[in-house]
């Protein structure tokens, strides 16, 4: 069991180096499509808040997930969902196999308009 991490940096040192590398490209798409958003850790994994929480990831024994963090967005994107293992509004995917680059943009970008216009209501 790993101890709660303070930052991003400190949990991603914590996982092994096959997650790690899957999570830092991971990080590293999330901060260029979501530049405004702030990373926290949230519920002990790394996460984003853009008008409330936007996504965010973590390490498991067996696998990686990518925490979408809304169900809208998961049903919209369920085509290209289907090769995944996917749960409420989680995708799983294993350390040496992430997910694509343009499905994590297109999925980050969804959330993004999904916050801002909750934040117009």
């Amino acid at each position: 069991m790993r101890t709660a991490a303070r930052d991003v940096d400190s949990y991603l040192a914590s996982v092994p180096e096959d997650a790690r590398r899957s999570l830092e490209d991971l990080r590293k798409t999330i901060k260029s499509v979501a530049p405004k958003a702030v990373e926290v850790i949230s519920y002990q994994i790394p996460a984003y808040k853009y008008h409330g929480l936007l996504v965010g990831f973590a390490a498991f024994k067996n696998h990686c997930s990518f925490f979408v963090m809304g169900t809208r967005t998961m049903d919209a994107f369920q085509d290209e969902l289907k090769s995944y293992e996917t749960a409420k509004a989680t995708i799983h995917f294993l350390p040496g196999k992430p997910l694509p680059v343009a499905l994590v943009k297109k999925l980050i970008k969804a959330r993004i308009k999904e916050n801002e216009e909750r934040m117009l209501k």
